[in-house]
């Protein structure tokens, strides 16, 4: 009889796998119930798993929901606030870079629901809102600041108030996740979210300009 030495390694890399399939399958069953109807037993039947299994990995759904968070969202706006703090060269050409990634995501990732999810629910799991806040918002809005405050101290933009254009950056983004979870599934033609933020990041752009500059 011939013996499958493979098997020990292919076992190995399905151990490893089983958090991010548990996450898939989590974010579907978020997205078609929400957070509240959603159960521990929906997710570890659309995983195909136990719902023991999954308390292997994940103490409880908030649990759940903290990681795709962190790991769609949080990560990147990390790496991104890193970089805004380090920022020496264009303010002008960060925030483009910044928009577009954030643009990216929202226009491509299915984790674009996660925003959707927290408004929605907001009222019945508020500790849910405060973590996005801090994990995701509060990052956002902080790299944006630190990008325009940057562009204000070279007078390459305007004195304005960092905080509330930091709120202005990234308000047509959001509408984009809006209607892409919302009304696109309605849409007699498909609408061009890219063009929607390439034409914000143009508005933007001459918006802040001080005066004399070409953005």
């Amino acid at each position: 009889m011939q013996i499958d030495t493979d098997s020990p390694a292919r076992w190995r890399r399905r151990k490893e796998a089983r958090p991010q399939e548990i996450l898939d399958a989590a974010l579907t069953v978020f997205a078609e119930k929400g957070f509240a109807a959603a159960r521990m037993d929906d997710i570890a039947a659309r995983a195909g798993v136990t719902k023991g299994t999954i308390y292997l990995y994940f103490d409880s759904k908030e649990a759940v929901f903290k990681t795709l968070v962190r790991e769609s969202i949080g990560d990147t706006l990390t790496r991104v606030t890193g970089e805004a703090n380090r920022l020496e060269g264009s303010a002008a050409d960060m925030l483009r870079a910044i928009l577009r990634i954030v643009g990216h995501f929202m226009r491509t990732s299915d984790r674009v629901v996660l925003p959707k999810i927290v408004i929605a629910e907001f009222g019945n799991f508020p500790e849910l809102a405060r973590f996005y806040r801090e994990e995701v918002v509060e990052k956002g809005l902080a790299a944006l600041g630190s990008v325009i405050a940057h562009g204000i101290a070279r007078r390459e933009f305007r004195d304005i108030a960092p905080e509330h254009a930091a709120r202005l950056c990234i308000a047509p983004i959001l509408l984009a996740a809006v209607w892409r979870t919302t009304f696109a599934k309605i849409d007699t033609t498909p609408y061009d979210l890219e063009g929607l933020i390439e034409t914000h990041i143009d508005v933007l752009l001459r918006g802040l300009a001080a005066e004399g500059e070409i953005p």
